[in-house]
């Protein structure tokens, strides 16, 4: 990352942007054609979460990013024949105004990262994952059930190789 003064090195970090944010944009090539859709998302951190002395600690942990879609359409053909993705999730904040132009932009948070898509068939697991994404798309604890999970296509996103970046207000 060119501007380490605004990398988020620390997981805390990473799961206040997911936490403030509701969207990810999903990006994955359509036969040599780039695609990207925006999606609702639910997620999971998993590994160690200890930071060493200014050292980032984002390699030692995993993030598992949650969507549900219809059945069948143009993202699921394209994540079947090929599952590797590139995602996005940000906020923007006040803008920054400035007698110069060079200086002027938004507030943000981002992440960015890499990963790949696997198809959840298991209905306790598409259970758990819906119910993460309600949790995080709406602050309630709601369980689903088989049923409610059959009737939609549920995938996550795999990534081990994830970066954050903000310029907070200050």
């Amino acid at each position: 990352m060119r501007r380490k003064d605004r990398e988020v090195t620390d997981i805390k970090g990473i799961e206040e942007i997911l936490l403030k944010c509701k969207t990810c944009h999903l990006a994955m090539v359509d036969n040599g054609d780039p695609y990207v859709v925006p999606l609702s998302y639910g997620y999971k951190i998993t590994g160690i979460n200890q930071q060493i002395s200014g050292e980032s600690n984002l390699d030692k942990h995993t993030l598992e990013l949650y969507f549900h879609s219809a059945l069948e359409g143009r993202k699921l053909e394209i994540l079947k024949r090929c599952n590797k993705v590139c995602f996005e999730i940000s906020s923007e904040g006040r803008p920054v105004n400035s007698d110069d132009p060079c200086n002027s932009g938004y507030y943000f948070a981002s992440i960015i990262g890499f990963g790949e898509a696997v198809f959840i068939y298991d209905n306790d697991e598409k259970c758990r994952a819906l119910s993460a994404m309600f949790k995080h798309q709406t602050g309630r604890d709601v369980p689903f059930s088989a049923e409610q999970s059959k009737s939609v296509c549920v995938f996550k996103i795999i990534s081990n190789d994830f970066t954050g970046k903000s310029k907070p207000q200050v």
